[in-house]
């Protein structure tokens, strides 16, 4: 449609400079997508499996059953599940001092179980932010590799019109236009991945507070079983 917003002839009208920001935009917004997609499916298996998870292992535990907790733990129905793993690193370092023979104190049993506990803790927790920083890169770079794009168009407009010797704004505009249609598609790609980024946050915040309780619970349990 005539002075309707042709992407397409805009597209052939750029330079080589707009054309690369262009395609970075294009690639930094398929990744944040992609990462988006594949951490909320990560922890949605996460959340589900975990709570069939909790009160199964809670049973075994309860029943002195540590052997049939630990084969829980190691499942493949809860490989997604934040609490087995960490309640795994707890539950064989304790089977281990005791299947070792070795006279430990008590209190040195309990120390490596709590070591092992926030060992798989932390890497639990570095799992699940995989892939979460780059969001809150591309959020806030986004705008500024689009306004690069702007600035370097707005630059080509001006020596084309120094080039024709018009002036008019109708030499301007459309050049102009060009340029700002890389800003926008800057602020297209950041807003998306900032939300993301804030909605991922705030599930690994809660995964870790879950995560903190069950290594809370487990050194009680362990604590009551020695004692």
């Amino acid at each position: 449609m005539e002075g309707g917003l042709n992407l397409i002839e805009m597209w052939g009208q750029m330079g080589w400079v707009a054309k690369a920001v262009a395609v970075v935009l294009f690639i930094m917004s398929f990744w944040s997508v992609g990462v988006a997609v594949e951490r909320i499916y990560t922890f949605m298996q996460a959340r589900k499996q975990s709570k069939l998870y909790a009160p199964q292992v809670a049973k075994h535990m309860k029943e002195g059953r540590l052997k049939d907790a630990i084969a829980l733990s190691t499942s493949k129905n809860y490989r997604y599940s934040h609490l087995a793993k960490v309640v795994l690193a707890g539950l064989q370092e304790y089977q281990f001092q005791q299947d070792s023979g070795t006279s430990l104190a008590r209190e040195d049993v309990l120390d490596s179980v709590r070591r092992a506990i926030q060992r798989a803790s932390a890497l639990t927790a570095s799992d699940l932010k995989k892939g979460v920083p780059s969001l809150a890169t591309i959020g806030s770079t986004a705008p500024f590799v689009g306004l690069l794009g702007t600035v370097v168009g707005v630059i080509n407009a001006f020596q084309g019109i120094a080039a024709t010797g018009s002036g008019g704004i109708g030499a301007v505009s459309a050049g102009i236009a060009e340029a700002l249609i890389e800003t926008a598609l800057g602020l297209l790609v950041a807003i998306p991945a900032v939300w993301f980024y804030n909605y991922l946050t705030n599930k690994i915040e809660y995964f870790n507070v879950e995560m903190d309780n069950s290594s809370s619970e487990l050194l009680d349990y362990f604590i009551k079983k020695t004692a």
